[in-house]
């Protein structure tokens, strides 16, 4: 296949590499913001890019991706380019993919490095994606969520805007989160947290004295039937291992609650319910 094909439509401010392949029918739009492209990119066929944009080296699109478009907000001027998309290295979006810009001026919608979005996947404006993550097909991350590193969501699962998910995380196929679910956790059900992620924890490597922890912090949160802010303080008492101290820095940042267990009241540290 030639660099840039001849249906290829190229316009306004665009970078482009010499090495970059742009298939037939994709279109780059640079006219309301610059569009930048890194060495080794494939835009397989199909692909439409509009700026302001930033794709790393060595991302492939399918046909039908779209990156880069206005906020699906009804209040949104589609005219206004905002802080747009910035994605990084060795991504992967196949077919239907969406990631919308950012609808503000605070930041761009981020996508690190090595993640894997498979069909129909969709990452709404103002998320912040980390590294080595794999989406299945037709998911969905709703607006200003936060997506830690090596988080694994299956298919046709939805995670509420302004939600977080803890590194190492995995969420099962066809479920929900309204609430923030800590590092390597399970998601089970919608708004079901079922234990921990221990396949994905030894693939990362870690020992079995880490894996250990995490259990204890998971039967703290829930097996104890503890208030919420008595299994923080308990968690506390251990506030010098590392682990433990980052279990402890994501619940005392949430916003949204800690997604319960089954059978759990819907809580927050505060001892309130969050809206969901």
């Amino acid at each position: 296949m030639q660099p840039v094909h001849a249906t290829a439509v190229i316009e306004g401010r665009v970078d482009l590499p010499d090495d970059v392949t742009i298939g037939p029918g994709c279109v780059i739009d640079g006219s309301l913001g610059r569009v930048t492209i890194g060495p080794g990119t494939r835009l397989i066929a199909n692909v439409y890019l509009c700026g302001p944009l930033s794709l790393g080296a060595a991302n492939t699109l399918y046909p039908g991706a779209s990156l880069g478009f206005c906020p699906q907000s009804l209040n949104q001027d589609p005219s206004r380019p905002g802080c747009g998309l910035v994605v990084g290295d060795h991504n992967t979006f196949r077919e239907g993919v969406t990631i919308h810009r950012a609808m503000g001026d605070d930041g761009p919608t981020t996508v690190g490095h090595h993640n894997y979005f498979m069909a129909n996947s969709h990452a709404g404006h103002d998320t912040r994606i980390s590294d080595h993550c794999t989406f299945a097909n037709g998911m969905l991350l709703g607006g200003h969520v936060t997506i830690n590193e090596r988080v694994t969501i299956g298919g046709n699962t939805s995670v509420h805007q302004f939600c977080r998910i803890g590194r190492g995380a995995m969420l099962s196929g066809c479920v929900g989160t309204t609430y923030d679910l800590p590092a390597f956790f399970m998601l089970t059900g919608l708004n079901i947290t079922g234990g921990v992620n221990v396949v994905g924890m030894r693939r990362q490597g870690m020992s079995t004295e880490e894996i250990e922890e995490v259990r204890w912090v998971y039967k703290t949160l829930y097996r104890r039937k503890l208030p919420p802010r008595l299994a923080l303080q308990a968690l506390k008492e251990r506030e010098e291992r590392p682990l433990v101290a980052e279990y402890i820095a994501f619940l005392e940042s949430s916003k949204r609650g800690l997604c319960p267990c089954r059978g759990d009241p819907k809580r927050s540290l505060d001892g309130h319910s969050r809206p969901s």
